[in-house]
């Protein structure tokens, strides 16, 4: 439990109890994190391997969103003239019309007027229609055109011009006709009301496409491209699938909810889908070799920019809107110049510990040999993680037993997941000028008394200190002489205000032990790239804190005051590291 502890003879553990284990040399090892295992230890540990490996995987996005109106699709009846409506042929929202379908009929006296200059113009053209002046006939032949135009204008269709010229007689009234099919959403007039000219009457709504809005989270948007399929379901039809294709993503970020919203087009030939219904939907996205997000199905299509939905195989304009349709991979990635599938290694096989990730190697030879190696991971697909750098095609990879073969280095004191290996140190501090370093020195001094109020089972007094800490970070402080130096403090302040407010708000010593964990580890990259302003820093570790996983913490003196268990557990840990303040030799 506590490797640190080591005694010629046997006993007990001065911090747990325990009885103390012989320390027994690992045979065959060849670098500090190399370990060989005898048969009998090979078979107890159960350790499973299997080859790193190059193959397709997708990334598994999931949202949740509405079924909603297609708004390309939603069709205005206005007043094209002032008037009065007497009748309205469609009285309730939710009827279905059809194209020039009637819907209401309106009194205008400007229709009226216009009726009239069409009959008199008609007239006028008949009398003339035998002078000898060219030009009266083409006068009159002009004015009947113009008089056509305007009721045409004003929303008469041409056979209900054609029966005003048949009939020789204007109306009084005159109805007014759908200009296409759908479904009436909305009634905004009732009978017996004026309107003016381009009020709304009627809204209309094509059903046969709809659009489904979701709600991406920030941290899913490197897997969300325009053109991309999606699935989806919903509770109306439980186990049968849907697709649609992203066409709009958001440019803008929900605040409050912290989302993006993702647009489908759907098609709706029958119906079946309604404006409102609740979807769950799944997004599959490919990965390429350095895990980001390809659309091979786009590979050499053609599209346009305006109405990502319209695909073509070729060149040519889009249907909807005329532009000339360009290549897809100029929107967004298809396809990689290396088309190799992604390294990829099973997910238990990482050992991460949120500054680095480590797996573990069987080497090859008969002997059961060992080997830590640390990897840049990229993304997580599934039961697997990309792997960007540290491993390579054929290697033997443990997925079952990493975490024994690391305990077994910890207990010998070696490198292990949680320690790096020998010559890695914390990063070079940066200069920073005295009034910078004196800057810092309420920020320490808070932490360190956050530290001895955990320890000493005092919650009040904990969260008065992290109250305190968050507070005098409000104010950046002095500027750092170089710019990366001044970006790196400026988002440790960030980070270290918000986790003192998590720990401020904690309900319990729990909560506020739980806080304090991430914390920690942010002061101590303050220490590690800035420094502290007086007197020496421990670092700290205790490998028993929250469930074994292990925490580490900053003190002040050489004995050991856990603020992770307090009294229970006062003296388990061991000092790791010792700071000496900015500016001393």
């Amino acid at each position: 439990m506590h490797p640190q502890v080591r005694s010629p003879k046997p006993g007990l553990c001065p911090i747990c109890a325990m009885d103390l284990i012989p320390l027994t040399s690992s045979g065959g090892e060849r670098g500090p994190r190399e370990l060989t295992l005898t048969a009998a230890g090979l078979a107890l540990a159960e350790i499973e391997t299997v080859p790193v490996e190059r193959r397709a995987v997708s990334r598994e996005v999931r949202l949740v969103g509405k079924l909603d109106y297609d708004e390309t699709r939603l069709d205005y009846i206005t007043a094209w003239v002032p008037g009065r409506l007497d009748r309205l042929f469609v009285d309730y929202t939710g009827t279905p019309v059809h194209k020039d379908d009637h819907l209401v009929s309106i009194y205008s006296p400007e229709l009226l007027t216009a009726q009239e200059e069409l009959l008199q113009a008609l007239n006028a053209r008949q009398r003339l229609s035998g002078s000898g002046s060219e030009l009266l006939r083409e006068t009159a032949e002009h004015t009947v055109k113009s008089a056509r135009g305007k009721l045409r204008l004003w929303g008469l269709a041409d056979d209900q011009i054609k029966e005003i010229e048949t009939s020789g007689s204007s109306s009084d009234h005159v109805t007014l006709r759908a200009h296409t099919s759908g479904v009436v959403i909305h009634k905004n007039k009732n009978a017996g009301d004026y309107v003016k000219t381009g009020e709304r009457i009627y809204t209309i709504a094509d059903l046969r496409q709809l659009w489904v809005q979701l709600d991406a989270y920030e941290s899913d948007l490197p897997w969300i491209r325009r053109g991309q399929e999606v699935r989806f379901e919903t509770e109306a039809y439980p186990g049968e699938t849907f697709t649609g294709r992203v066409v709009f993503i958001d440019p803008v970020l929900t605040a409050m909810t912290r989302t993006v919203r993702v647009r489908l087009n759907v098609p709706n030939p029958v119906g079946r889908l309604k404006p409102g219904m609740f979807v769950r939907a799944l997004l599959q996205a490919p990965l390429g070799e350095a895990g980001q997000t390809l659309d091979a199905s786009l590979a050499g299509k053609w599209v346009c920019s305006m109405h990502p939905e319209v695909i073509s195989e070729g060149p040519g304009a889009c249907p909807a809107c005329g532009m000339d349709l360009v290549p897809a991979e100029t929107l967004h990635p298809v396809r990689e110049g290396n088309s190799r599938a992604p390294l990829v290694v099973p997910a238990s096989a990482v050992l991460w510990t949120g500054v680095r990730s480590l797996v573990y190697l069987r080497l090859p030879g008969e002997e059961p040999r060992f080997r830590g190696q640390e990897v840049v991971l990229g993304p997580r697909a599934g039961d697997v993680y990309v792997i960007r750098e540290g491993l390579e095609e054929g290697q033997l990879v443990v997925r079952k037993g990493a975490f024994k073969l690391d305990s077994a280095l910890q207990i010998e004191a070696r490198p292990a997941m949680m320690l790096p290996p020998p010559g890695e140190g914390p990063p070079p501090r940066a200069e920073v000028s005295a009034e910078f370093s004196a800057a810092l020195a309420p920020t320490f001094a808070s932490y360190l008394e956050l530290q001895v109020a955990l320890a000493s089972d005092d919650l009040s007094a904990a969260q008065r200190a992290a109250t305190a800490l968050g507070e005098g970070l409000r104010a950046p402080g002095p500027s750092l002489a170089r710019e990366p130096d001044q970006a790196a403090w400026l988002r440790l302040r960030r980070g270290l205000r918000r986790k003192a407010k998590a720990a401020a708000r904690a309900a319990d010593l729990a909560a506020a032990r739980r806080a304090f964990e991430p914390l920690s580890e942010a002061l101590l990259e303050v220490e590690q790239r800035f420094g502290h302003p007086e007197g020496a820093l421990r670092e700290a570790y205790c490998p028993m804190a929250f469930d074994s996983k292990g925490a580490l913490w900053l003190q002040r003196g050489e004995e050991i005051r856990n603020p992770y268990f307090g009294a229970a557990m006062l003296r388990c840990g061991e000092v790791r590291a010792t700071f000496a303040p900015a500016g001393a030799k």
